[in-house]
């Protein structure tokens, strides 16, 4: 189900290695502090104690050192207990919650890329998580060879467990958010993020004018 719209507003932003995600989702919380909107920050996996110990293990280590089924499940048990200690209450005080990465990249990671069927990965997540999706999920796209050069550019040796894989599979995760954004066009809007970060704000903005007071 999706977040309450009645109170505060859920919004994820996705997108492959190098989409300049973090830099547009403090972005989007700048622009809506100065329209007087309280927003909670946060990222996955990650957002609680016990969900960046998670982020610790699934992102640390050799490549092999999970399977995409392990990585599953270590996903959904981050983002359970996000959702239930910082996400639902945010939104129950009418608070907007920004999310840099939700439930489409375990679509996409895990999902598409890593050979796992949406409909467990769904399934795991409407128990986890009990099913809460964004009222408005943004993914932004860039080519694979600009976004990973960007990534390692910012990283450099301290690449992470999913940056470090090969071209393949970060090609099979952008068409993968595609397909996800095609089949959701209610809640999925897809973002050009190859052009400069002030052009990617505005059009996320656009893409949020109906939800925005």
């Amino acid at each position: 189900m999706n977040a309450d719209t009645s109170i505060g507003k859920f919004i994820s932003l996705e997108g492959g290695e190098g989409a300049g995600k973090s830099t547009q989702v403090a972005r989007l919380a700048a622009v809506l502090a100065d329209r007087g909107i309280q927003t909670l920050v946060t990222r996955e996996p990650g957002g609680t104690e016990g969900a960046e110990a998670i982020r610790s293990l699934l992102m640390q280590g050799d490549v092999k050192r999970w399977s995409a089924h392990v990585e599953t499940l270590l996903f959904a048990a981050a983002r359970a207990d996000h959702v239930e200690k910082r996400i639902r209450p945010a939104l129950g005080a009418g608070h907007w919650v920004i999310c840099d990465r939700y439930i489409d990249s375990t679509r996409a990671y895990q999902g598409v890329a890593g050979g796992i069927d949406d409909a467990a990965v769904l399934a795991i997540h409407g128990f986890g998580a009990r099913g809460l999706l964004p009222d408005r999920t943004l993914i932004l796209e860039v080519p694979v060879d600009e976004g990973r050069a960007r990534a390692a550019s910012r990283d450099g040796a301290a690449a992470d467990r999913f940056a470090a894989r090969g071209d393949d599979f970060h090609a099979n995760v952008a068409a993968a958010f595609r397909r996800i954004a095609q089949q959701e066009p209610d809640r999925c809007r897809l973002v050009d993020a190859g052009v400069s970060p002030d052009a990617v704000t505005t059009a996320i903005l656009n893409q949020l004018a109906d939800l925005l007071p």
